[in-house]
């Protein structure tokens, strides 16, 4: 699924480090787990956070003012956010936001942004709703950064409550629902959610999502002017 499209941009594929441990928690794994998994196969693969971070400035945010992101984050004028929308454990679902947020954050910004910008060693600890605020102020930064040359494109497939990066993730219990795309992620992120609530068999989900305050990343990013949670959805069948 993810080929032709890289390939049709001659896309160059990114990550960071994380902050919890595991095999992409120092580059020189990642880059293994990157070839591991065949992205190596697909096209260029950059850990951008392999040769340090570098700061981008947050306007308008209440708990971070800076987004720390990989150093290599430089090197791009225009990013295509591809994310595998599904639930998660913390975030209660992830989009395109926390795609965005979470993914192009270093190790240490990915700290700052679970803890409210009260750590930059470990991701532990913070409260739930400026953790789910700090995630849309980090993805304000970047489209400010980037001038919103952004594409956002959420794929709702495999619609587990669990993330990806489960090692034993929940088996989906609802069906999948199709690719939605936008240019605005606050938008994209709200109309995968409205789907997700008229769907008959998303009540599984939808508790995972209640259970985390979810919604409230797009209530707080709409209010800094990430996004609009208005919309207009269009088949392109």
């Amino acid at each position: 699924l993810i080929a032709p499209l890289v390939k049709a941009v001659n896309g160059t594929i990114v990550d960071c480090n994380t902050a919890y441990g595991g095999g992409r928690a120092d580059s020189a794994s990642h880059l293994k787990v990157l070839e591991a998994h065949g992205f190596s196969a697909i096209a260029p693969v950059d850990v951008m956070d392999a040769d340090g971070t570098m700061n981008i400035p947050i306007s308008g945010g209440t708990h971070l003012m800076e987004d720390v992101v990989g150093s290599h984050f430089a090197n791009y004028d225009f990013v295509v956010n591809l994310a595998h929308f599904k639930g998660h454990a913390m975030a209660g679902f992830g989009g395109v936001i926390k795609n965005m947020s979470i993914g192009i954050a270093s190790t240490a910004g990915k700290c700052l942004i679970h803890t409210a910008g009260a750590s930059s060693t470990s991701p532990w600890g913070g409260a739930q709703d400026p953790f789910l605020e700090s995630m849309a102020e980090a993805s304000k930064g970047i489209v400010d950064y980037l001038g919103g040359n952004i594409l956002y494109i959420n794929v709702m497939n495999y619609l587990s409550v669990d993330c990806d990066c489960d090692n034993s993730p929940a088996a989906p219990t609802m069906s999948d629902i199709g690719i939605l795309a936008s240019l605005d992620p606050v938008a994209l992120d709200q109309a995968c959610i409205d789907l997700v609530y008229a769907a008959s068999d998303g009540a599984d989900l939808i508790e995972r999502i209640e259970s985390r305050n979810g919604l409230h990343v797009l209530e707080h990013g709409a209010a800094i002017g990430l996004g609009s949670r208005v919309y207009e959805l269009v088949s392109i069948d």
